[in-house]
């Protein structure tokens, strides 16, 4: 891919939907210098942007012929064909990049609809919180036509260095988006549930977040190289933590939670993934094999 040019980082952007993201977004691309025009259906939401240099359109239309790169952030992918829907001739030959929240299917049909409009297409999908945006660990996955991210990866790169593009195929960005929210609530949901097990006994939560730390990054964090390479090989058989010893220990940990009078459901689940795999003849893999459950549910 291209080199980023002072040009393609003065590209003018327009930026749809206004909401805490959106504005971050249009934030950011003020801050890198490139002239930005806004547009919000609520439209007092525009108004600070304005104070801050952003051209403020009175119309979608409006908003969408004032630049060659037109980023939206909505609601939701209704909300998207909603709004562009009735202006898909002004963006046509223009570049359409879609950062709302969506699934994998939504964002093909969107992408499929650009391409019948003639809109060049991104889809993308943001993994950090507005106070992120334009910081450079701030992640952002983009979907597309190679040749359309490498034009504009430079001005994209505003919203957060650690920019990645995907592929072609306009799916994975909400697929990666939806995968790492699943590690982020599990793995926050688990760290609610230490600190109600460990707080029945007066521990604070300030006092066990050391350990909690340490836990994640000495012994969770580790094992992932491996557990991928052992789904990538379908291959489970291991000597160091069955899932037969795995059963009996989280069947000790949903007890002494009971015990202790806190809830055992978010363990529940997990307890039920293992007991079902150890039931069909599998307790000497090891818990990675737990993905094959996942993948076939009902086999």
């Amino acid at each position: 891919m291209s080199t980023e040019t002072a040009e393609e980082t003065r590209t003018a952007v327009t930026v749809i939907g206004l909401g805490r993201m959106g504005s971050a977004l249009a934030t950011a691309f003020l801050g890198r210098g490139h002239a930005t025009t806004v547009w919000n259906r609520t439209a007092a939401r525009a108004e600070p942007l304005g104070g801050r240099g952003a051209v403020v359109a009175a119309t979608a239309e409006a908003a969408v012929t004032a630049s060659p790169l037109v980023v939206v952030c909505l609601s939701n992918s209704a909300a998207v064909h909603e709004v562009l829907a009735p202006v898909a001739g002004a963006l046509k030959g223009r570049v359409l990049v879609n950062l709302t929240s969506s699934t994998p299917e939504e964002a093909r049909r969107t992408a499929a609809w650009a391409a019948e409009s003639g809109i060049d297409y991104l889809d993308g999908a943001i993994m950090a919180i507005p106070p992120m945006i334009g910081q450079p660990e701030a992640l952002v996955f983009y979907a597309g036509a190679a040749d359309v991210y490498d034009t504009h990866q430079g001005a994209l790169r505003a919203l957060g260095d650690a920019a990645t593009y995907l592929g072609t195929d306009t799916g994975l960005p909400s697929l990666y988006d939806v995968a790492l929210l699943g590690i982020l609530w599990s793995t926050v949901t688990g760290y609610l549930h230490a600190l109600a097990l460990v707080g029945t006994e007066g521990v604070t939560a300030e006092a066990f977040l050391p350990y909690a730390t340490a836990w994640v990054s000495q012994v969770a964090l580790p094992v992932l190289p491996g557990m991928a390479q052992e789904v990538d090989r379908g291959a489970y058989a291991t000597e160091v933590s069955t899932l037969d010893v795995n059963k009996d220990a989280i069947a000790h940990l949903v007890s002494a939670a009971t015990a202790q009078g806190v809830s055992p459901e978010v363990m529940l689940p997990i307890q039920a993934l293992i007991d079902r795999r150890v039931a069909r003849g599998h307790g000497s893999d090891s818990l990675a094999s737990l993905v094959e459950e996942m993948r076939k549910p009902s086999a």
